[in-house]
């Protein structure tokens, strides 16, 4: 019954800026009961953390890739977590999946994350 949608992928030139929603629901899913990550695929590559965010979104965590480049945030009224991203290069190129996770502490490990979208297509021009 828990549902996670991405949109907001697209295609943008080197530089530019792309902001992702994941909107979730579900008869008892509420996002301020989890964590929220972002994660990204590429083709042939692991999938890899991106950014974290707490319950409560008073913290979070990013990866070093895209630290001071990516800002992620909640809106509980909204139900719904965003990828602010900025500076977008190349090698950030990837399918974008959010997922949730009920555990602590905030965790950077795929394994951890219960639930999955099913991902939004980001492509940068070079």
């Amino acid at each position: 019954q828990v549902q996670l949608v991405e949109s907001g992928g697209g295609l943008v030139q080197t530089g530019g800026s792309l902001r992702l929603s994941c909107a979730a629901s579900g008869r008892t899913f509420s996002i301020s009961s989890y964590a929220m990550g972002w994660f990204r695929q590429a083709p042939g590559k692991e999938r890899e953390f991106v950014a974290a965010i707490t319950r409560s979104g008073g913290g979070t965590i990013y990866a070093d890739s895209v630290r001071g480049r990516f800002s992620i945030s909640k809106d509980n009224a909204r139900n719904t977590v965003y990828l602010q991203m900025n500076g977008l290069k190349p090698e950030d190129t990837a399918v974008y999946y959010c997922a949730a996770d009920t555990g602590l502490p905030l965790t950077t490990d795929r394994n951890k994350y219960e639930y999955w979208g099913q991902g939004t297509q980001v492509t940068v021009s070079s």
